[in-house]
Protein backbone atom coordinates (compact mmCIF):
# COMPACT_ATOMS: atom_id res chain seq x y z
CA UNK A 1 0.00 0.00 0.00
CA UNK A 2 2.80 2.43 0.93
CA UNK A 3 4.69 1.56 -2.26
CA UNK A 4 1.77 2.45 -4.52
CA UNK A 5 0.46 5.36 -2.43
CA UNK A 6 3.34 7.30 -0.89
CA UNK A 7 1.13 9.92 0.73
CA UNK A 8 -0.63 7.43 3.01
CA UNK A 9 -0.18 6.04 6.50
CA UNK A 10 -1.09 2.43 7.29
CA UNK A 11 -2.74 1.53 10.58
CA UNK A 12 -2.97 -2.23 11.16
CA UNK A 13 -5.91 -3.37 13.30
CA UNK A 14 -6.03 -7.09 14.04
CA UNK A 15 -7.71 -9.57 16.32
CA UNK A 16 -4.83 -12.02 16.00
CA UNK A 17 -1.95 -10.15 17.56
CA UNK A 18 1.52 -11.56 18.09
CA UNK A 19 4.81 -9.85 18.85
CA UNK A 20 6.17 -11.06 15.52
CA UNK A 21 3.27 -9.60 13.54
CA UNK A 22 3.61 -6.27 15.33
CA UNK A 23 7.35 -6.07 14.63
CA UNK A 24 6.82 -7.05 10.99
CA UNK A 25 4.08 -4.44 10.54
CA UNK A 26 6.22 -1.63 11.95
CA UNK A 27 9.27 -2.69 9.92
CA UNK A 28 7.12 -2.65 6.79
CA UNK A 29 6.19 0.95 7.48
CA UNK A 30 2.94 0.78 9.43
CA UNK A 31 2.22 4.01 11.30
CA UNK A 32 0.57 2.18 14.18
CA UNK A 33 -0.46 -1.32 15.25
CA UNK A 34 -3.67 -1.91 17.20
CA UNK A 35 -4.73 -5.28 18.60
CA UNK A 36 -7.83 -6.42 20.42
CA UNK A 37 -9.11 -5.44 22.84
CA UNK A 38 -9.15 -1.80 21.73
CA UNK A 39 -11.39 1.19 22.23
CA UNK A 40 -12.94 3.39 19.56
CA UNK A 41 -11.31 6.42 21.20
CA UNK A 42 -7.89 4.85 20.66
CA UNK A 43 -8.58 4.30 16.97
CA UNK A 44 -9.79 7.90 16.56
CA UNK A 45 -6.67 9.21 18.30
CA UNK A 46 -4.33 7.18 16.09
CA UNK A 47 -6.17 8.18 12.90
CA UNK A 48 -5.98 11.86 13.92
CA UNK A 49 -2.24 11.54 14.54
CA UNK A 50 -1.75 9.82 11.17
CA UNK A 51 -3.66 12.59 9.38
CA UNK A 52 -1.53 15.23 11.13
CA UNK A 53 1.63 13.43 10.02
CA UNK A 54 0.40 13.41 6.43
CA UNK A 55 -0.43 17.14 6.65
CA UNK A 56 3.04 17.98 8.01
CA UNK A 57 4.71 15.85 5.34
CA UNK A 58 2.82 17.72 2.63
CA UNK A 59 3.77 21.08 4.15
CA UNK A 60 7.44 20.03 4.37
CA UNK A 61 7.38 18.89 0.74
CA UNK A 62 5.88 22.22 -0.30
CA UNK A 63 8.55 24.06 1.69
CA UNK A 64 11.33 22.01 0.06
CA UNK A 65 9.91 22.82 -3.37
CA UNK A 66 9.78 26.52 -2.47
CA UNK A 67 13.39 26.52 -1.27
CA UNK A 68 14.52 24.71 -4.44
CA UNK A 69 12.77 27.40 -6.48
CA UNK A 70 15.10 30.00 -4.91
CA UNK A 71 18.15 28.40 -6.54
CA UNK A 72 19.93 30.72 -8.95
CA UNK A 73 18.13 33.82 -7.66
CA UNK A 74 19.30 36.79 -5.63
CA UNK A 75 17.75 36.47 -2.17
CA UNK A 76 16.78 39.38 0.07
CA UNK A 77 16.33 37.95 3.57
CA UNK A 78 14.60 40.24 6.03
CA UNK A 79 14.47 39.09 9.64
CA UNK A 80 12.41 40.49 12.48
CA UNK A 81 11.49 39.62 16.09
CA UNK A 82 7.73 39.12 15.67
CA UNK A 83 4.95 40.08 13.31
CA UNK A 84 2.89 41.08 16.37
CA UNK A 85 4.87 44.32 16.86
CA UNK A 86 4.22 47.56 14.92
CA UNK A 87 7.76 47.94 13.53
CA UNK A 88 7.86 44.32 12.32
CA UNK A 89 4.39 44.66 10.86
CA UNK A 90 5.56 47.72 8.91
CA UNK A 91 8.80 45.98 7.85
CA UNK A 92 6.99 43.07 6.20
CA UNK A 93 4.41 45.33 4.54
CA UNK A 94 7.15 47.69 3.29
CA UNK A 95 9.14 44.90 1.64
CA UNK A 96 5.94 43.39 0.26
CA UNK A 97 5.06 46.74 -1.37
CA UNK A 98 8.56 47.32 -2.76
CA UNK A 99 8.73 43.77 -4.12
CA UNK A 100 6.27 44.73 -6.86
CA UNK A 101 8.99 46.53 -8.81
CA UNK A 102 11.76 43.98 -8.30
CA UNK A 103 13.43 41.95 -11.00
CA UNK A 104 12.27 38.35 -11.46
CA UNK A 105 15.85 37.40 -10.63
CA UNK A 106 15.26 38.34 -6.97
CA UNK A 107 13.10 36.89 -4.24
CA UNK A 108 12.29 38.34 -0.80
CA UNK A 109 12.18 36.03 2.23
CA UNK A 110 10.92 37.09 5.64
CA UNK A 111 12.05 35.06 8.67
CA UNK A 112 10.96 35.27 12.30
CA UNK A 113 10.42 32.93 15.22
CA UNK A 114 6.65 33.30 15.06
CA UNK A 115 4.73 30.06 14.74
CA UNK A 116 3.90 29.14 11.11
CA UNK A 117 0.13 29.35 11.66
CA UNK A 118 0.52 32.90 13.07
CA UNK A 119 2.57 33.91 10.04
CA UNK A 120 0.00 32.39 7.70
CA UNK A 121 -2.82 34.27 9.47
CA UNK A 122 -0.90 37.56 9.20
CA UNK A 123 -0.16 37.11 5.49
CA UNK A 124 -3.77 36.23 4.79
CA UNK A 125 -5.12 39.20 6.77
CA UNK A 126 -2.88 41.80 5.10
CA UNK A 127 -2.49 40.34 1.61
CA UNK A 128 1.23 39.54 1.91
CA UNK A 129 2.01 37.64 -1.26
CA UNK A 130 5.30 39.02 -2.58
CA UNK A 131 7.33 38.13 0.54
CA UNK A 132 7.80 34.43 1.37
CA UNK A 133 7.45 34.19 5.16
CA UNK A 134 9.34 31.37 6.91
CA UNK A 135 9.60 30.35 10.57
CA UNK A 136 12.74 29.69 12.61
CA UNK A 137 10.77 28.80 15.74
CA UNK A 138 11.73 25.14 16.18
CA UNK A 139 15.53 25.06 16.38
CA UNK A 140 16.64 28.68 15.74
CA UNK A 141 18.89 27.23 13.05
CA UNK A 142 18.82 30.30 10.82
CA UNK A 143 19.46 32.69 13.72
CA UNK A 144 22.39 30.64 14.97
CA UNK A 145 24.01 30.14 11.56
CA UNK A 146 23.70 33.81 10.59
CA UNK A 147 24.51 35.24 14.03
CA UNK A 148 21.11 36.93 14.36
CA UNK A 149 19.68 35.03 17.34
CA UNK A 150 19.22 37.24 20.42
CA UNK A 151 19.93 34.63 23.08
CA UNK A 152 18.38 36.49 26.00
CA UNK A 153 15.06 37.00 24.17
CA UNK A 154 15.15 33.93 21.92
CA UNK A 155 14.19 36.20 19.03
CA UNK A 156 15.81 37.18 15.74
CA UNK A 157 17.44 40.58 15.36
CA UNK A 158 15.95 43.03 12.89
CA UNK A 159 18.12 42.78 9.79
CA UNK A 160 18.30 42.47 6.03
CA UNK A 161 20.79 40.22 4.23
CA UNK A 162 21.34 39.99 0.48
CA UNK A 163 22.71 36.78 -1.03
CA UNK A 164 23.80 36.65 -4.65
CA UNK A 165 22.87 33.88 -7.08
CA UNK A 166 25.68 31.70 -5.74
CA UNK A 167 24.43 32.23 -2.14
CA UNK A 168 27.35 34.42 -1.08
CA UNK A 169 26.51 37.23 1.36
CA UNK A 170 26.88 40.58 -0.40
CA UNK A 171 25.17 42.93 2.04
CA UNK A 172 24.14 42.97 5.71
CA UNK A 173 22.26 45.60 7.66
CA UNK A 174 21.37 45.00 11.32
CA UNK A 175 19.23 47.49 13.23
CA UNK A 176 21.12 48.64 16.37
CA UNK A 177 17.87 48.59 18.35
CA UNK A 178 14.90 46.26 18.00
CA UNK A 179 12.53 49.22 17.89
CA UNK A 180 14.48 50.94 15.11
CA UNK A 181 13.32 50.35 11.51
CA UNK A 182 15.68 49.34 8.72
CA UNK A 183 17.03 51.65 6.05
CA UNK A 184 14.99 50.26 3.16
CA UNK A 185 16.47 52.63 0.58
CA UNK A 186 20.03 51.51 1.39
CA UNK A 187 19.03 47.85 1.16
CA UNK A 188 17.39 48.28 -2.24
CA UNK A 189 20.32 50.33 -3.57
CA UNK A 190 22.67 47.49 -2.63
CA UNK A 191 20.26 45.00 -4.19
CA UNK A 192 20.61 46.79 -7.53
CA UNK A 193 24.39 46.53 -7.21
CA UNK A 194 24.18 42.78 -6.57
CA UNK A 195 21.80 42.26 -9.48
CA UNK A 196 24.14 44.10 -11.84
CA UNK A 197 27.38 42.66 -10.49
CA UNK A 198 28.63 39.11 -11.02
CA UNK A 199 28.83 36.54 -8.24
CA UNK A 200 32.02 36.83 -6.21
CA UNK A 201 32.85 33.12 -6.32
CA UNK A 202 34.30 30.93 -3.60
CA UNK A 203 37.64 31.74 -2.10
CA UNK A 204 40.42 29.32 -1.29
CA UNK A 205 40.38 27.33 1.92
CA UNK A 206 38.12 24.84 3.63
CA UNK A 207 34.61 24.18 2.32
CA UNK A 208 31.75 25.81 4.23
CA UNK A 209 30.05 22.48 4.95
CA UNK A 210 31.23 19.06 6.05
CA UNK A 211 31.29 16.37 3.38
CA UNK A 212 29.91 12.82 3.80
CA UNK A 213 32.82 10.70 5.02
CA UNK A 214 31.38 7.20 4.83
CA UNK A 215 33.40 5.00 2.53
CA UNK A 216 36.82 5.45 4.04
CA UNK A 217 38.22 8.91 3.33
CA UNK A 218 41.93 8.89 4.15
CA UNK A 219 43.01 10.95 7.17
CA UNK A 220 44.98 14.13 6.60
CA UNK A 221 48.76 14.03 6.57
CA UNK A 222 50.48 15.52 9.62
CA UNK A 223 51.87 18.40 7.56
CA UNK A 224 48.35 19.38 6.46
CA UNK A 225 47.06 18.96 10.03
CA UNK A 226 49.68 21.37 11.37
CA UNK A 227 48.84 23.87 8.64
CA UNK A 228 45.10 23.82 9.47
CA UNK A 229 45.71 23.70 13.22
CA UNK A 230 47.56 27.02 13.00
CA UNK A 231 44.29 28.59 11.80
CA UNK A 232 42.31 27.35 14.82
CA UNK A 233 42.02 29.07 18.19
CA UNK A 234 42.85 27.13 21.33
CA UNK A 235 42.61 23.60 19.92
CA UNK A 236 45.06 20.95 21.10
CA UNK A 237 46.24 18.08 18.90
CA UNK A 238 46.05 14.78 20.78
CA UNK A 239 47.79 11.63 19.55
CA UNK A 240 47.98 13.15 16.09
CA UNK A 241 44.34 12.23 15.39
CA UNK A 242 42.11 14.27 17.70
CA UNK A 243 41.34 17.95 18.20
CA UNK A 244 40.43 18.90 21.75
CA UNK A 245 39.27 22.21 23.17
CA UNK A 246 37.95 23.09 26.62
CA UNK A 247 35.74 26.12 27.12
CA UNK A 248 34.89 27.74 30.44
CA UNK A 249 31.63 29.63 30.96
CA UNK A 250 30.09 31.80 33.64
CA UNK A 251 27.86 29.02 34.93
CA UNK A 252 26.19 25.71 34.07
CA UNK A 253 23.33 27.33 32.13
CA UNK A 254 25.74 29.17 29.81
CA UNK A 255 27.78 26.01 29.24
CA UNK A 256 24.66 23.93 28.51
CA UNK A 257 23.39 26.60 26.10
CA UNK A 258 26.64 26.48 24.12
CA UNK A 259 26.54 22.67 24.10
CA UNK A 260 23.07 22.85 22.55
CA UNK A 261 24.32 25.25 19.87
CA UNK A 262 27.19 22.92 18.97
CA UNK A 263 24.84 19.92 18.93
CA UNK A 264 22.47 21.68 16.52
CA UNK A 265 25.26 22.72 14.14
CA UNK A 266 26.83 19.24 14.32
CA UNK A 267 23.54 17.63 13.35
CA UNK A 268 23.15 19.99 10.39
CA UNK A 269 26.74 19.38 9.30
CA UNK A 270 26.47 15.62 9.75
CA UNK A 271 29.69 15.55 11.76
CA UNK A 272 29.38 15.02 15.50
CA UNK A 273 32.02 15.82 18.15
CA UNK A 274 32.24 14.24 21.58
CA UNK A 275 30.87 16.69 24.14
CA UNK A 276 31.65 16.43 27.87
CA UNK A 277 29.90 18.90 30.19
CA UNK A 278 31.16 19.43 33.73
CA UNK A 279 29.33 22.29 35.47
CA UNK A 280 30.68 25.42 33.70
CA UNK A 281 33.24 23.62 31.53
CA UNK A 282 32.66 22.03 28.14
CA UNK A 283 35.23 19.73 26.56
CA UNK A 284 34.91 19.22 22.81
CA UNK A 285 36.73 16.45 20.96
CA UNK A 286 36.79 16.20 17.17
CA UNK A 287 37.92 13.25 15.08
CA UNK A 288 36.64 11.26 12.09
CA UNK A 289 36.15 7.71 13.32
CA UNK A 290 35.56 6.20 9.88
CA UNK A 291 38.95 7.55 8.76
CA UNK A 292 40.86 6.72 11.94
CA UNK A 293 42.14 10.27 12.25
CA UNK A 294 41.50 13.89 11.31
CA UNK A 295 39.85 15.03 8.09
CA UNK A 296 38.81 18.43 6.74
CA UNK A 297 35.42 17.91 8.39
CA UNK A 298 37.04 18.17 11.84
CA UNK A 299 38.65 21.50 10.98
CA UNK A 300 35.41 22.79 9.41
CA UNK A 301 33.63 22.02 12.69
CA UNK A 302 36.49 23.56 14.70
CA UNK A 303 36.18 26.74 12.65
CA UNK A 304 32.41 26.90 13.20
CA UNK A 305 32.79 26.27 16.95
CA UNK A 306 35.44 29.00 17.15
CA UNK A 307 33.01 31.40 15.49
CA UNK A 308 30.21 30.43 17.85
CA UNK A 309 32.47 30.97 20.85
CA UNK A 310 34.33 34.07 19.72
CA UNK A 311 32.87 36.18 22.55
CA UNK A 312 33.60 33.70 25.33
Amino acid sequence: CRESHQDTEVILITGFATLESAVTAMKDGAFYYIAKPFRLEEVRKVVTEAMEKIRLRRENQTLREQIESFQGKVKIITTFPSIDTPVCDLQVKEFNQRAAGLSEEAVILGISKDLPFAQKRFCSAFGIGAVRILSDYKTSSFGINYGLLIKELNLLARAVIILDKEDFIRYIQVAPELTQPLDYAAALTNLETVLKGPAIGAGAGLPAKCQPCEGGIAPLAQEKIQQLLAQCRGWELIEGRKLVKELKFQDFIQAKYFLDLVALIAEEQGHHPALALSYNKLKITLTTHSSGGLTENDFIMAKIIDELGKDI
